[in-house]
């Protein structure tokens, strides 16, 4: 038996049950790992609450990142041994746990250079920000990109990379106590939303050109400006709704300059195990060059 986490219905943090729970040997193609850190991440909060994802069955244990050491091996496993650091993020789901039976194919190795709790606090959003930055738009130098909510996990990072890339890095903050942050991790530009006019913040900074492209994890309440930010046949990248659901784009709203709209999801890029293992062994590698800082 293990200790785990334990949802048995939805709702807020008082729903959360520490329980023991067995979990049994890893089967074909399984291995076993005792978590050594977890990765928190806000997805965890919706699937607690049923709010936009629900989990497969109840009870269930929350937390899709982790990083720990492989005490056994399932039939036919032949990349990990025991006594090996791994990582993981995404499904299955359950990492609120001492420990968890896992697909070899879902875990990838931690460098000795990188500490398990840094390797759990950065592997899904690093991964995210290296989908955001290099595949759903490649940044170069020279681009111009509005990232909003720089001070949050993800945004932070995105900060930190499009800097380290040559880009020009507008943020956007809730407050002028974030500024600071914002402006360590990169950006050359930060406004505070809440007291000035984002657009015409960007228009004024970019000369009423426009950007290349925005980061957007706000959802409702900046999707309609971020359009606005854009220069034409720039690109919408819309990666998280916290104020809120979007509300239906008409394609007028995206003819007038000829935009790209792009709702991308982490693990849909990430399916392929050899496209796995590169992503997640190029957010390591700048965590390790100090590109990226947690």
């Amino acid at each position: 038996m293990v200790k785990a986490i334990r949802v048995h219905e939805l709702g807020g943090p008082q729903v959360l049950k520490w329980e023991d729970v067995e979990i049994g040997e890893p089967k074909e193609g399984e291995v076993r790992v005792k978590n050594k850190a977890i990765g928190v991440n806000f997805i965890d909060v919706y699937f607690r609450k049923g709010l936009y994802y629900k989990a497969d069955t109840m009870p269930f244990s929350p937390g899709m990142e982790a990083c720990g050491v492989v005490t056994a091996v399932g039939p036919g496993v032949t990349g990990r041994r025991v006594g090996d650091l791994v990582a993981y993020v995404g499904t299955p789901m359950g990492s609120y746990a001492e420990e968890q039976i896992l697909p070899e194919n879902k875990v990838v190795p931690v460098p000795p250079s990188i500490d398990p709790i840094v390797a759990a606090s950065i592997l899904l959003k690093g991964m995210t920000a290296q989908v955001l930055l290099r595949q759903s738009f490649k940044v170069e130098p020279g681009h111009t990109v509005l990232v909003h909510a720089v001070a949050g996990g993800v945004g932070s990072l995105l900060c930190q990379w499009a800097n380290a890339l040559g880009a020009i890095v507008i943020g956007t903050v809730s407050t002028k106590e974030k500024t600071a942050q914002a402006k360590d991790d990169g950006c050359r530009h930060v406004i505070v939303y809440t007291e000035e006019d984002f657009v015409a913040r960007v228009t004024e900074i970019t000369s009423d050109n426009g950007v290349d492209v925005v980061y957007d994890s706000v959802g409702k309440d900046t999707f309609q400006g971020s359009l606005a930010c854009l220069k034409t046949r720039g690109y919408m990248v819309s990666f998280g709704q916290a104020s809120g659901a979007i509300d239906p784009v008409p394609l007028s709203a995206l003819a007038a300059k000829s935009l790209f709209l792009t709702r991308p999801a982490l693990f849909q890029y990430t399916a392929a195990r050899d496209k796995l293992l590169e992503v997640a062994a190029e957010v390591f590698a700048n965590v390790a060059s100090g590109v990226l800082r947690v």
